[in-house]
Formats: C-alpha cells, structure tokens, sequence
C-alpha cells in the first residue's frame, strides 16, 4: 500500500509529459508568440486565466463554433471565452451592428440611440432590475452593486462564499486574494444553508450586501439549490440586507437567468459577458431605491463615470443580440443542447470505467474527473495533473477548453460539434484509462 501514491504519481506524471511533449511539438510558433510576450508583460500575460502551462495558444481567428491558432491548427470552442462567446465568433446581425456603427462614429461624448433600448430589453428579461446603469465589465458591475448597498444600507460588510469569483478584485478562492478591494468580509460555506445562516445572524447588524452566483463559475460550476438561494432571500429581507446575484455567467442560463428559473427576486443583479455581443460589457441593476443615488439630477448625487460605460459598439453589438438572436426559444434550445451534451460526456466516462462528474447548467458546466458527489466546492478534488493530462490532450486532439475543465457552449454549437467533443474525449480516455483512475483512487485515499 504504501508505494500505491508513488506508482499512481509515475503513472499520472508519464501521462502527462506525453501530451505535453506532443503539445510543445506541434506548437511552435505560439511558443516563440509566448517568448516574445515575456519580453513586454509578466508571464508572457494581461489575463490570468489565459495562462496555462507549458504555455497557452496564441489564436488568429475565429469563426462560427471555430477557431484556428497561429500555427494552424483548428479547434472546436468549447472555452466560448468564459461564456463572453455565446454568439460564436461571426455571428451576422452582431458585425451588421458594429459596422453600421462604426460608419456612424465611434467615441460621440455624448448619449446614443442603442444604450436605452439595450437597457429596456435587460429590464424585460429581469423582472428584478427596476433601473441600471452600464459599466464595462462583470469585475466593475459587482464593485458597484456593493458600493451601492453600502451606501444604500450604511453598513460596510459584505457576506461572499468560499471558492466565490466576482472579479479580479474580489475573488475568495484559497482564502482570497492579496489584490481584493479593503472591504470587511463574512466569508460563509455555499449551499450550507445553516452554517450560512448562522453567520447572518451573528453579523446581521454590519452586513450590508450578501453576493452569490447562483452558480458557481469559477469554482467549478456547482449550482446553488433552490433552497439555499430562498434561504438567502428569507434572511436578507429579515435584516435590511441587500441581495446580490452574480449573473455574470448565469444569466444566459434561462431567458431571465438563474433568479427566473428558481423563481427568487433579489434586490440587485450584476451582469456582463455575452450581453455585450462580444465586446467589452457590464451592467448593475435592480430596485429603484438602492440605484436613485446616482441620479445626477438629485442634490448631493453621487457620480458614477466611464468613459466607455456607454461604448457605442458595445451598445450596438448587445442589441443586436438580444433583439436578433437571443431569443427565448435560442436560449432554451442552447441550454438544452448543453444538457444533452452532459449527459453524453457522462456517458462516455462511463462506458470507459472512468470517474467524471459533470456538474453545472445547461450550456455552462464542468468536468472533473473524480467519482467524489460535489454538492460545494470542498468537494472537487480533481488532481490538478490529471485536469493537465485531459486539457491538452483533448487540445491535441481539436477541442479547445479550460484547464480546470470549464465548458461554455456557444449558439453555433450543434451536433457535429458535440460528437467531435464526445469522440475526442472517448480516444483520450482509452490511451489514458488506466492514469485517471488511478489518480482519482489516490485523491479519494488522501
């Protein structure tokens, strides 16, 4: 027993140097594009989830469910740039948009025709957004919707979850981060509904803002229950505490996101990702009261500014999404697509005897491979080299996706492309069978 985790290591490790060294050969030109990068910016990076070892491949371009690298390779887009990419690539009516506002002028300093009725759609698909205003990222939209309810509240803490991802100044894996804004945190267990509780009461008086995704992006794609989220709301409106979902990622999980299908009302909702059509977006939105302070017609107003918060092509781009393509049956049949293709990477797991568990919603979802149940994010105990051992060797064989097993389909996705993904998954579990169960034993040993 005792030389179980070292051959399981060998085994694991042997694994991986294979489909690395393939990787390094077949990429030679987004290796020296990495080398030359070094040279201007830490780590060869300006986004850190980009980065993976033994480095990332530079793209050329995109089209439809594709894209291709610079040294030629082709991929199917299973990353969907982290849910930004619902539209694909090239989708038409969103390049009409840009172009016909590229033609119009790009920077007016001044308001245009797109940005009211971009704000009235969002208004129509969340119910819970009485008022909002833009910004120009899901980072900014969760520092403003927290700024507010202290304000609104006169409270300064806020209640995050464990493994919680809200932005780059406001992430809470690993005990956080050194680079979170200064604000006073309660950091609770997420979908422990008594633990969470418990702390609710004991600082009731101090919170001004409980934040939560309805499920979880970055730490792995684990759903909030319903009873979890009603729990939230229950004690929240008991104490004068404002609610915040994180629809960032979620919000494309149902026509009025995640708060719609579960039927929860909260006082604000961040947004960003794909409602920009696939530029630069973020919104903050919800009850009247809680936004009124940044009214610049009321005395003492408070000033909410960016030079791009009303970005004309973005503006443009996100209409011509929601009011052309994204529509209630696209949004229904993409998250069906994705619940499908699920249940198909699940299966082929299973037909290999390989452990997977595929957690997430719909069209945004995760792989860990791993026979543990995960209900939170404790629970994922992938080995970080067997998530390297599936990603380049699904990279190699044309599936393009996130290291930490992240999936966000696109509307170009079909059935060609999930039987591409399918089929790759299905030749790397047979060559590397025998090393993902073995790492999976050893994980549930420890």
């Amino acid at each position: 027993m005792s030389n179980t985790p070292a051959k399981t290591n060998r085994a694991l490790d042997a694994a991986v140097l294979e489909v690395e060294a393939t990787y390094v050969a077949a990429n030679p030109k987004s290796h020296a594009a990495w080398q030359q990068a070094l040279k201007a910016m830490p780590g060869g990076n300006t986004r850190t989830v980009l980065h993976f070892d033994p480095f990332p491949a530079t793209m050329a371009r995109g089209a439809g469910a594709y894209l291709e690298d610079i040294d030629g390779h082709r991929y199917v887009d299973f990353l969907g740039e982290y849910s930004a990419g619902l539209y694909g690539h090239s989708n038409d009516a969103i390049r009409a948009a840009v172009h016909a506002a590229l033609d119009d002028g790009i920077v007016l300093g001044g308001p245009n025709t797109y940005e009211v009725k971009l704000a009235e759609l969002i208004k129509q698909r969340f119910p819970s957004v009485e008022q909002l205003r833009f910004c120009n990222s899901g980072t900014e939209a969760n520092i403003m919707a927290l700024s507010l309810a202290r304000v609104h509240t006169k409270r300064d803490a806020v209640m995050v979850f464990d493994a919680g991802y809200h932005g780059g100044v406001l992430t809470f894996s690993y005990g956080g981060s050194p680079l979170n804004l200064p604000f006073p945190y309660v950091v609770a267990p997420y979908n422990e509904i008594e633990k969470t509780l418990a702390l609710i009461e004991q600082n009731a008086a101090r919170l001004a803002a409980v934040i939560v995704e309805p499920m979880m992006g970055g730490g792995g794609c684990i759903p909030a229950t319903r009873a979890f989220l009603q729990a939230l709301r229950q004690a929240t409106e008991k104490h004068g505490i404002v609610l915040v979902f994180d629809e960032v990622m979620t919000s494309r999980l149902s026509f009025g996101g995640l708060q719609g299908r579960h039927g929860i009302r909260p006082d604000m909702t961040s947004f960003g990702k794909y409602i920009g059509g696939g530029l630069t977006f973020g919104a903050f939105g919800g009850r009247e009261e809680i936004l009124a302070p940044l009214d610049p017609r009321k005395p003492g107003a408070l000033s909410h500014s960016g030079t791009y918060n009303n970005n004309v092509l973005t503006m443009a781009a996100g209409y011509a999404g929601l009011s052309k393509v994204l529509t209630k049956e696209a949004v229904e049949g993409l998250n069906s697509r994705g619940e499908a293709l699920q249940k198909r990477l699940a299966e082929t797991a299973a037909k290999a005897g390989v452990p997977l568990q595929v957690t997430g919603v719909g069209s945004l979802f995760c792989l860990h491979f791993q026979s543990q149940p995960i209900v939170k994010p404790a629970d994922s105990v992938s080995d970080p080299q067997a998530r390297k051992l599936v990603q380049l060797g699904l990279i190699n064989r044309g599936v393009y996706m996130a290291r930490r097993g992240y999936v966000a389909m696109s509307l170009e996705i079909g059935d060609k492309e999930m039987r591409a993904f399918c089929d790759a998954l299905e030749d790397l579990l047979s060559e590397h069978r025998g090393a993902l169960i073995a790492a999976d034993q050893k994980a549930a040993a420890e």
